[in-house]
């Protein structure tokens, strides 16, 4: 499928429902208001397309831009590709998710992440706290520098309620992935979940609730499930 065909299937299961809730949540036009399962339709027919996936990101459009995630070669898009994605992502749907997924599946997703948390852009900011945590979820513990992971829990701890605000949600999430996916720091992401307690987002108009850290790692520890790794970071 060529861009300008994937474009108009997009603008044709767009529907007004879907584009009123995710303007509740921030989304800037353009973008016709396509449900995720919807884009998945797409992404059987497309599988991964490097060349396809940067072209419909360059659209600008919400929908395209999260297709292209989807569809994205983790092992062709360079570092560039990811520099450029996370500076024009358009919202927390594609800063945080897109952007996040891809460049933990990447080559590259450490040391960007650690590159972004540094950045003054809240959304650059929070994309590098995504990745981070999308790294602790599908990472083995033996790929990953424990030490520099329990560095970063220190810093939530000491620095989430003064972020800015979709930072503080990603540096939640951060504690939340890292207690249930790092099985050697589960029990101290946990107690720095107990020390930075609720953490407060706002949300906009909408019925979203931030995840109490400390519980949803209980949670995950209950059920058997520490340190159960997912096979990608995207979904």
């Amino acid at each position: 499928m060529t861009v300008a065909e994937i474009m108009k299937e997009l603008e044709a299961m767009g529907n007004d429902a879907t584009k009123n809730t995710f303007l509740k949540h921030g989304a800037p036009e353009p973008f016709f208001g396509v449900k995720v399962g919807d884009l998945k339709k797409i992404q059987k027919k497309v599988k991964k397309n490097h060349e396809l996936s940067l072209a419909l990101y360059e659209t600008g459009n919400s929908d395209a831009m999260y297709l292209a995630g989807l569809i994205a070669d983790e092992k062709e898009i360079s570092k560039s590709d990811l520099q450029k994605w996370a500076k024009a992502a358009s919202w927390y749907m594609i800063s945080e998710y897109t952007v996040a997924w891809i460049a933990a599946e990447s080559n590259y997703g450490y040391e960007l992440a650690l590159e972004w948390i540094e950045s003054d852009q809240e959304s650059i900011a929070s994309s590098g706290w995504a990745t981070l945590g999308s790294l602790a979820m599908i990472k083995p513990d033996d790929e990953l520098d424990i030490a520099a992971f329990q560095k970063l829990l220190d810093r939530v701890g000491e620095t989430v309620h003064n972020a800015a605000n979709r930072v503080r949600y990603t540096m939640n999430g951060f504690v939340i992935s890292v207690g249930s996916g790092i099985t050697p720091l589960s029990a101290y992401a946990a107690k720095i979940a107990e020390k930075i307690g609720k953490v407060s987002v706002d949300v906009g108009g909408t019925a979203c609730k931030v995840p109490l850290a400390a519980d949803y790692i209980q949670k995950v520890v209950d059920k058997g499930r520490l340190g159960k790794k997912k096979k990608m970071a995207r979904c």
